[in-house]
């Protein structure tokens, strides 16, 4: 039995978020700097969209009809936390391992979102993940019940994923006033000059650039010369000590970092997924990215902003793209005018608690750096 597109709409693990211009923002930023909301998604992160995209496409796989479905996501957070949610509004179970780093208010939110079950093993996502696989997903066929299938959701290395990420592009275009060009004016093909992202292993970048080759086409004119439009950029950051990113580009190859040292552990995978460096190194036409490391104390300066300005909670892992996405604009783009317009993806978080801001409050005053 089919299920019908109403139905395919009503299941939706995702919402749309406000995008919002913040006045004190760009007043600091010389420019227009609009926030974009993912920490309003039903798991409080920007994860709803790509996760529930994958868990949504597996539900609706003709292949799947009739079979009960056990989800398996590999996580020391926001990942896990996205997947239990998705999988549980479709009414099908979620397990997710996590490593034993992952912290205990974590696995407690995992917990009462409604997971079947939450493991704990390994050191790190890597050893939770392998054991996940090996356990669950890669024997399951030999001695298994035909009509329940396992099915791996990962955190961020699958189309799907990026696919769902990639949909607040859409929104980003519907939400951003036009523009309206004089004649002195060099046309940049998206309404948006920059966006500003965090990358861990880089589904969200991989995300937002998918969507904007989905749509720079439609936004291109074809009647000016190719040398006016101006490409739109995009500001990958991360964070000292999580910067896989940043170390694989400086390598010229993929390759892990030794450790995550950062404290904005979920921005730690030890290696970025493979796509996500091919998206930087070659970007599709149109796109510029470029890759910004600052620190821990940034990213906290950055939480501390959300929650001063706007009364927002995020986790570190999203701090460090405000902060970044404020104080490294001009020295990224020179040509940084008033009326330029900076998409911030404020992706949200659960790693955070009003204990934790007041914490970097205190410790941003006393000189950290």
């Amino acid at each position: 039995m089919g299920h019908s597109d109403s139905e395919h709409e009503l299941k939706k693990p995702w919402i749309e978020t406000p995008l919002i211009e913040s006045t004190t923002l760009s007043k600091a930023a010389g420019c227009r700097i609009f926030l974009k909301l993912e920490s309003f998604q039903p798991s409080g992160s920007f994860k709803s969209r790509g996760i529930g995209n994958l868990i949504l496409t597996s539900f609706f796989d003709p292949s799947n009809n009739g079979r009960t479905l056990h989800f398996f996501s590999s996580s020391a957070g926001n990942a896990g936390l996205a997947a239990v949610i998705a999988a549980r509004d479709l009414g099908c179970s979620c397990t997710v391992v996590v490593p034993l780093s992952a912290k205990p208010m974590m696995i407690k939110k995992i917990r009462a979102a409604g997971a079947s079950d939450v493991i704990r093993h390994g050191a790190s996502w890597f050893e939770a993940d392998a054991y996940l696989r090996e356990n669950f997903i890669e024997n399951e066929d030999s001695k298994s019940d035909p009509l329940v299938r396992n099915i791996y959701v990962p955190p961020f290395d699958h189309h799907d994923i990026w696919q769902g990420a990639g949909t607040l592009v859409d929104e980003i275009i519907k939400h951003l006033p036009p523009r309206h060009y004089g004649k002195t004016d060099t046309y940049c093909s998206f309404p948006a000059d920059a966006i500003v992202c965090s990358v861990g292993g880089g589904g969200l970048l991989n995300g937002i650039i998918d969507g904007l080759e989905r749509n720079l086409p439609a936004h291109q004119p074809t009647t000016l010369p190719k040398k006016t439009v101006k490409k739109v950029r995009i500001l990958a950051v991360e964070t000292a000590g999580a910067d896989s990113l940043a170390h694989s580009l400086r390598k010229g190859y993929l390759q892990s970092i030794p450790a995550v040292t950062s404290q904005a552990i979920t921005l730690g995978a030890l290696c970025v997924a493979q796509q996500t460096l091919k998206n930087v190194q070659s970007p599709p036409p149109g796109i510029e990215v470029t890759s910004t490391v600052g620190t821990d104390a940034d990213a906290a300066m950055g939480v501390v902003r959300l929650c001063d300005e706007l009364r927002l909670e995020v986790e570190l892992a999203c701090g460090i793209s405000v902060q970044v996405g404020l104080d490294r604009l001009r020295e990224v783009m020179p040509d940084l005018t008033p009326d330029s317009r900076i998409v911030i993806i404020v992706c949200g978080g659960n790693d955070v608690t009003p204990e934790m801001i007041t914490d970097y409050r205190q410790k941003l005053e006393d000189g950290w750096q």
